[in-house]
C-alpha cells in the first residue's frame, strides 16, 4: 500500500462539525456531505470588518523531481496551528486527469495531508461534475441553435470556438468531428476536448464572488461571430441562468481537514499553466473571514501562479497577500543546475549552487511584486547539510528569510520553524503592487509580463495572434488583465531550458478570449487543454478491495 495513504488510514479522522468548530461555526452552518466533508454558505463570508492575513505559497520552477508545495502548505498551517494561531488552509480541488496521469493526486503527503484523502483526490462534493456538465450544456446549445431553423442567430460555425471538457486526459479527443449522422445528427464541424480544468466555467467559478455575479460571467462568454459579424454571446443563447442552476452548489467552498485537525478550505482547480491556477476567490475570502491566517497556494512556479494569482486574482476581488512562501527543494536546485533526474540523489552542493538563480529569479519577482517573503527548503532525506548550507548562506547574502520545513515526515513540528519566520513576514507586512494596471493596451501587458517576470528580451507574435488581438481589441476587451498560457518547466517557453535562461523571446502562436472569465489567454509553445496520458499512467497501480479500500491513489 502506498505511504501516504498508510498514513492518512492511521490518522483520527474528526467529524466536520469539530473541524467546523475551530472556525467558530456551529452545525447550523453546515451542508454535509457526509461525517467528514460540508459546503459552506455564502453567508459565512464577512464583507466588512476584520480579515485574517493572506500567505500565499509558490515555488521555483517545478521539475520531474517534484517540489511539493501542497504538501509544505498545509504542513505550514499545521506549524501556525501548533504556535496556537487560529489558521485555515485554502487549496485547489484535484483534477481527475493527473491523479490517474503521470502527475498523481494533489491532497499534499506524509504527515501533511489534507483528508479524507480518497474523496478529495476522486468525486469529492462533485463541482468538476457540475462545471462539466455547465460547459457542456452551453456546447449543446450552441449546436441546437445551429441546427434551429426558427430562432438561429446566424452562428457562423466556423467561427465557433467553444469546445466539450472532461475531466480525464486524453489525446485522442483533442481534435473531433461532430455533429454526423445526417440532418438529424446537427451541422458537421471540427471541434474538439479540454480538460475540465481547463474550461472556461473553471476560471468563472473561481473569479465569481456572487451568484449573480456568476451568472452575469456565464453570460458574457464568447461563442463566436455570426455570418453578418457580430459577437455572439453565451446571453444571446440564454444560457446562464440553467449554467448558473447546475453550479448552485458548486460556487460553495468546501470544508474539510489537515491531517492533524486544521480546517481546509478546498475549492476549485484550475490549472496555471492553461489557466490561473488558483483557488476560488470565495475560497479565499471564507478563509480571511473565518481565520485569523490563511494558508493559500498557487499552481506550478512563481512565473505562472504567483502571477496569475497576484495580476488577475487579487486585483479582480481586491485582495493582498501580506507574505509569500518560495518552496524550493535540493534536488530541484541540482537539476536547474543541470544533474540529470536519475542523479539527483547524489550530494552535489556545486550543483546546487549552480541552481540558485532559478531561485533568485523567483525572489527578485516576488519582491517586484513588494512582497515580503520566505524561502522554505522542503527537506528530503538524501539532503546533505553542505547542500542546505548552500542554500541558506544565499539567502542570508539575498536579505531573505530562510527555513528549512521536515512537515512531510513531521507535520506540523516539523514546519514550526517555518511558521515562525512566516509570522514574522506577515506581521511586518508586504507592499503589494501589481506588474500592470489592467488598463494598458494588450501588448504592453504581455511584454511587461515576458520581460519582467520571465526574463525574455522580447515577445513574438505569429500572424494568427496579431489577428486574435486585433480581434480582442474590436470587441471592447482591452482592459482585461493576461493569462499567459506557457510550459510550467521552464522561465522561457522552451521547456528544455532550465536555471534562469537569458536572451530568449517569448514566441505568441495565439490568443484565445475568455471574456467571461475576464482574460486573454496569449499561448506560448506547445501548451494543449487536452493532455495525455503517459506511456504508464498511474491509473494502473490504482484498485480497491471488497471492504472499499483503495490501493495505489496517491
Amino acid at each position: 500500500m502506498n505511504h501516504d495513504i498508510q498514513i492518512a488510514r492511521a490518522a483520527q479522522l474528526e467529524d466536520i462539525g469539530q473541524i467546523a468548530s475551530r472556525l467558530g461555526l456551529s452545525e447550523d452552518d453546515l451542508e454535509r456531505y457526509g461525517k467528514y466533508k460540508a459546503k459552506l454558505p455564502l453567508r459565512l463570508i464577512r464583507r466588512e470588518g476584520p480579515q485574517g492575513k493572506l500567505i500565499l505559497v509558490t515555488a521555483i520552477s517545478p521539475t520531474p523531481a517534484g517540489e511539493g508545495k501542497t504538501t509544505v502548505s498545509i504542513g505550514l498551517s499545521q506549524g501556525l496551528n501548533h504556535l496556537g494561531r487560529k489558521v485555515a488552509v485554502v487549496l485547489r480541488e484535484p483534477s481527475l486527469g493527473p491523479v490517474f496521469g503521470i502527475k498523481g493526486g494533489a491532497a499534499g503527503g506524509g504527515q501533511s495531508q489534507v483528508l479524507p484523502m480518497e474523496d478529495i483526490n476522486l468525486h469529492f462534493t462533485g463541482d468538476f461534475s457540475a462545471i462539466e456538465k455547465a460547459h457542456n450544456l452551453l456546447a449543446a446549445l450552441i449546436d441546437n441553435n445551429l441546427q434551429s431553423k426558427s430562432r438561429s442567430l446566424g452562428i457562423d460555425p466556423r467561427t465557433v470556438l467553444w469546445k466539450r471538457v472532461m475531466d480525464m486526459n486524453d489525446r485522442a479527443l483533442r481534435h473531433t468531428v461532430i455533429g454526423l449522422g445526417g440532418t438529424g445528427g446537427g451541422m458537421p464541424r471540427e471541434s474538439g476536448f479540454d480538460i475540465t480544468a481547463a474550461s472556461e466555467i473553471m476560471a468563472i467559478l473561481c473569479l465569481s464572488e456572487s451568484l449573480s455575479g456568476l451568472k452575469e460571467r456565464l453570460g458574457n462568454i464568447f461563442v463566436g461571430f455570426t455570418f453578418d459579424k457580430k459577437p455572439v454571446y453565451a446571453r444571446d443563447l440564454h444560457a446562464q441562468g440553467a449554467m448558473a442552476a447546475l453550479l448552485r452548489d458548486a460556487i460553495k467552498p468546501n470544508l474539510v481537514q489537515a491531517i492533524e485537525g486544521v480546517p481546509a478550505i478546498i475549492h476549485g482547480g484550475p490549472f496555471a499553466n492553461i489557466a490561473q491556477g488558483t483557488n476560488s476567490v470565495l475560497a479565499t475570502r471564507m478563509g480571511l473571514s473565518l481565520a485569523d491566517y490563511v494558508v493559500t497556494e498557487a499552481g506550478f512556479g512563481a512565473d505562472l501562479g504567483a502571477e496569475k494569482f497576484l495580476d488577475i486574482k487579487c486585483q479582480s476581488a481586491g485582495l493582498a497577500p501580506d507574505a509569500a512562501v518560495l518552496v524550493a527543494t535540493i534536488r530541484a536546485l541540482k537539476y536547474h543546475g543541470g544533474v540529470a533526474l536519475p542523479d539527483l540523489g547524489q550530494p552535489n552542493p556545486e550543483a546546487v549552487a549552480n541552481g540558485l538563480p532559478n531561485l533568485e529569479k523567483h525572489l527578485d519577482n516576488l519582491r517586484g511584486f513588494g512582497l515580503n517573503a520566505v524561502v522554505a527548503l522542503n527537506r528530503f532525506g538524501a539532503d546533505t547539510e553542505a547542500e542546505i548550507q548552500v542554500v541558506a548562506e544565499a539567502c542570508r547574502k539575498y536579505g531573505v528569510r530562510f527555513a528549512i520545513s521536515e512537515a512531510w515526515g513531521k507535520g506540523g513540528n516539523g514546519a514550526a520553524g517555518l511558521a515562525e519566520q512566516v509570522l514574522a513576514a506577515a506581521n511586518e507586512g508586504s507592499h503589494f503592487k501589481p506588474l500592470y494596471e489592467w488598463e494598458t493596451p494588450l501588448k504592453s501587458k504581455i511584454e511587461r509580463i515576458a520581460q519582467r517576470i520571465y526574463g525574455a528580451e522580447g515577445v513574438v507574435y505569429s500572424k494568427r495572434a496579431e489577428r486574435d488581438l486585433k480581434r480582442a481589441e474590436r470587441l471592447g476587451l482591452s482592459d482585461l488583465p493576461i493569462c499567459m498560457a506557457k510550459t510550467q518547466k521552464s522561465l522561457s517557453d522552451d521547456p528544455s531550458l532550465i536555471g534562469r535562461p537569458t536572451g530568449f523571446d517569448i514566441h505568441i502562436r495565439e490568443v484565445e478570449i475568455a471574456a467571461g472569465a475576464g482574460f486573454i489567454i496569449p499561448i506560448s509553445g506547445d501548451i494543449m487543454r487536452m493532455p495525455g496520458l503517459p506511456a504508464t499512467p498511474s491509473a494502473e497501480q490504482i484498485d480497491i478491495n471488497e471492504e472499499g479500500e483503495i490501493t495505489g491513489l496517491f
